[in-house]
């Protein structure tokens, strides 16, 4: 565990969650929160005190107090907290992904981490998912990824209503949509080789509305990948092995189905810490904490970028 305090900026919904972790893990942390209601909130849902007037106020009043932050302010102010962390001595952080406000500050971050040689780390839990580390055994003894497809849909006509800062709705995709596509590539391999197809717009999403494509991933697996959000439909992820058809939909829960049966089965998961916290915070954490396996690094997430401007076409994204 760090030395010093840990700095948690945010008091939002995902804030109270990993200071809920924090608090089980017997860390030492500062929560800084921008208004006096959400930090008033947050302590009422935490029992933990947070300090109102936002980061900018914190880093100049108390320079480099620590070297760790985990970064859970909305979605338009990511790049910028973690940003201005860096440049004052902050050298280990945890951002909720994906990063950034759009794809050209996620790379201004990535950039930004390796001129002060910080470690930044963006946060997928669904890493982290109970279910996510029991397929993954079960992938490990099958002998590997053969195959794998997913789905993305997203339900337009909740996300139309959603109050939202300028621009964080024009890039669902990256903001929401990527859970999904990490998780996949995260168990099957990222894309060696892929082809991708779009189709439709939204008006609040002038990107695509629809959207197709396969490749090959660099485990040799082959996928597919398909989300249509004109259409019902939901967040799934499937992966073949020789043995199994491992799903996930939820992404919470594991399904398999043995070769040689069309029975799918639920599989028994130790799910408890994903009960009693946010799915797969607490193991994130840890991690986090630890020796940084399974973790998501900003210059991975830079790396991302090419295959995610792939299946959704920055060009048409409004701000990119």
């Amino acid at each position: 565990m760090p030395a010093s305090p840990i700095i948690l900026v945010g008091t939002g919904p995902m804030a109270v969650d990993y200071a809920k972790v924090l608090k089980a893990l017997k860390c030492k942390f500062l929560a800084i929160g921008r208004g006096e209601t959400s930090t008033k909130k947050f302590t009422e849902e935490t029992g933990h005190e947070a300090r109102a007037g936002g980061i900018e106020k914190w880093l100049k009043e108390n320079p480099k107090k620590s070297v760790t932050a985990i970064v859970a302010v909305t979605e338009n102010e990511l790049g910028k907290v973690t940003l201005a962390l860096m440049k004052n001595g902050y050298r280990k952080i945890l951002v909720e992904k994906p990063g950034g406000a759009s794809l050209q500050e996620i790379d201004k971050v990535a950039h930004a981490a390796k001129t002060h040689g910080a470690k930044v780390y963006v946060a997928y839990n669904r890493r982290f998912n109970s279910s996510t580390q029991k397929a993954r055994e079960i992938i490990r003894k099958d002998g590997g990824v053969k195959s794998f497809n997913f789905e993305f849909t997203e339900w337009s006509h909740v996300i139309k209503d959603l109050k939202k800062a300028p621009g964080v709705k024009e890039h669902w995709f990256i903001h929401n949509s990527s859970h999904v596509v990490d998780l996949a590539f995260f168990l099957g391999g990222n894309p060696k080789k892929i082809s991708s197809y779009t189709a439709g717009k939204l008006p609040w999403h002038p990107a695509a509305a629809i959207f197709a494509g396969a490749g090959i991933s660099e485990k040799g697996a082959l996928f597919s990948y398909q989300a249509n959000w004109q259409s019902p439909g939901r967040w799934g992820v499937e992966i073949l092995t020789k043995k199994h058809r491992l799903i996930f939909r939820p992404l919470e829960q594991l399904q398999i189905q043995e070769i040689g049966s069309v029975g799918i089965n639920p599989v028994e998961i130790d799910n408890k810490l994903d009960l009693n916290f946010k799915p797969g915070l607490y193991k994130e954490v840890q991690s986090f904490l630890g020796k940084n396996e399974d973790l998501c690094m900003i210059s991975e997430q830079q790396r991302n970028l090419t295959f995610y401007k792939t299946i959704c076409p920055p060009q048409r994204h409004l701000g990119q």
